[in-house]
C-alpha cells in the first residue's frame, strides 16, 4: 500500500515536473518568435529608410540635373543675344560706311 502512494507521489511529481518543462519550452518558443518577429520589422523599417534616402538623393540629383540645364540654357539664350546685337552693330556700321562712301561719291562728282 505504501509502495502504491509512493508510486502514485513519483508519478504525479513527474508529470508535475513534465508540464513545467513543457510550459517553459512553449514561453521559450513564443520569445522566440517574438524575438523573429522584432528582428524582421526592424530589417524592413531599415529598408524602408533605405529607400526614402535613395528616393531623396535621386530627387536632389534629378534638381540639380534640371537647375544645370536651365543655366545652360540661359547661357546660351544670352550668347545668342550677344550674338544678334553684335551682327546689327556691324550692319549699322556697314550702312554707315555705305552712306559716307555714297556721300563722298557723290560729293566729288
Amino acid at each position: 500500500m505504501f509502495e502504491g502512494l509512493a508510486n502514485l507521489q513519483i508519478f504525479f511529481y513527474l508529470q508535475h515536473h513534465r508540464e513545467e518543462e513543457e510550459e517553459e519550452e512553449e514561453e521559450e518558443e513564443e520569445e522566440e518568435e517574438e524575438e523573429e518577429e522584432e528582428e524582421e520589422e526592424e530589417e524592413e523599417e531599415e529598408e524602408e529608410e533605405e529607400e526614402e534616402e535613395e528616393e531623396e538623393e535621386e530627387e536632389e540629383e534629378e534638381e540639380e540635373e534640371e537647375e544645370e540645364e536651365e543655366e545652360e540654357e540661359e547661357e546660351e539664350e544670352e550668347e545668342e543675344e550677344e550674338e544678334e546685337e553684335e551682327e546689327e552693330e556691324e550692319k549699322e556700321k556697314e550702312e554707315e560706311k555705305q552712306k559716307e562712301e555714297e556721300e563722298e561719291e557723290g560729293g566729288t562728282e
